[in-house]
């Protein structure tokens, strides 16, 4: 009797993982498969006559474009510097709204000096900016990199800041009650309890970086996404201008995965992580 009881007991929790992971697996195919079908729609459309090379170029077509492009090296160059770009202005941009989000979260002295001439900085946009960096760097690659930074630094201070401001006042009266020394409280409490603001952050940052790029690479340029696009919009090609969307679109999807690969490292520890966030 107790052995059934037991076995009984074992099966409806391993029951319940089974079927959880098989809603896990549909939703992730289903997630794809709404892209898939657009894609099929449009070639349908385009192949029908529907939609015009001149307006929307089939996916068959911007394929060959891209295998083009490939074959001869010049997608990938472009490709690289505009990874480049967007990298190097990630880390600058990151670092520094990281530092500052932790200067303004910890203390309410440093938020009152520099949170309010962030947050007007912020509310300028990118456009409006152009043409003061253009006089303060000129058309070059410093101009495009700090673009990128500026960009990252804002979601990655607000919320960093935020993230160490909503930490759980009993757990930090409970440090100081234990007498835990304030760098445990920084590595057990305090990161910890920040780390879903700041992966939130960084999603953003993503976003916002190729957001910033694709403004920066309308600056005089002969390499990178941005520049592939503008030259193709000169001469009227639609399919290589729908191809660097695609292209963005691509390294946006595979930039979310790699924070989504983050939240699951860091973040298998929190109550409202689950399986289902991370397909």
């Amino acid at each position: 009797m107790a052995d059934l009881t037991t076995s009984s007991n074992s099966y409806v929790p391993s029951s319940r993982a089974g079927s959880r992971r098989s809603a896990d697996r549909f939703h992730y195919w289903l997630s794809w498969a709404i892209p898939a079908l657009i894609f099929v729609l449009w070639e349908i459309a385009a192949r029908l006559g529907w939609l015009t090379p001149q307006v929307l170029p089939a996916p068959s077509s911007v394929a060959a474009t891209a295998w083009n492009l490939a074959r001869n090296g010049d997608l990938f160059v472009h490709l690289g510097v505009s990874l480049l770009r967007a990298m190097t202005g990630f880390l600058i941009g990151s670092a520094i709204g990281l530092v500052l989000g932790v200067l303004a979260g910890f203390s309410r002295l440093a938020q009152a000096l520099i949170d309010r001439p962030i947050q007007m900085v912020r509310a300028i946009p990118f456009l409006a900016m152009l043409p003061l960096v253009i006089v303060w760097f000129g058309v070059g690659e410093v101009a495009k990199i700090f673009l990128v930074a500026l960009a990252v630094l804002f979601p990655i201070y607000i919320n960093t800041m935020l993230g160490i401001r909503q930490i759980d006042s009993k757990l930090m009266e409970l440090a100081r009650v234990i007498g835990m020394k304030w760098p445990a409280v920084v590595r057990r409490i305090i990161l910890p309890g920040a780390m879903p603001a700041i992966l939130t952050g960084v999603r953003y940052a993503l976003a916002h970086a190729w957001l910033a790029l694709v403004i920066a690479e309308t600056l005089a340029t002969t390499q990178g996404i941005g520049f592939l696009a503008m030259d193709a919009r000169e001469f009227l090609q639609t399919n290589v201008i729908l191809l660097t969307m695609i292209i963005y679109a691509i390294i946006g999807v595979a930039a979310d995965a790699l924070v989504r690969s983050l939240e699951a490292r860091f973040l298998s520890w929190h109550a409202n992580y689950t399986k289902a966030e991370k397909s």
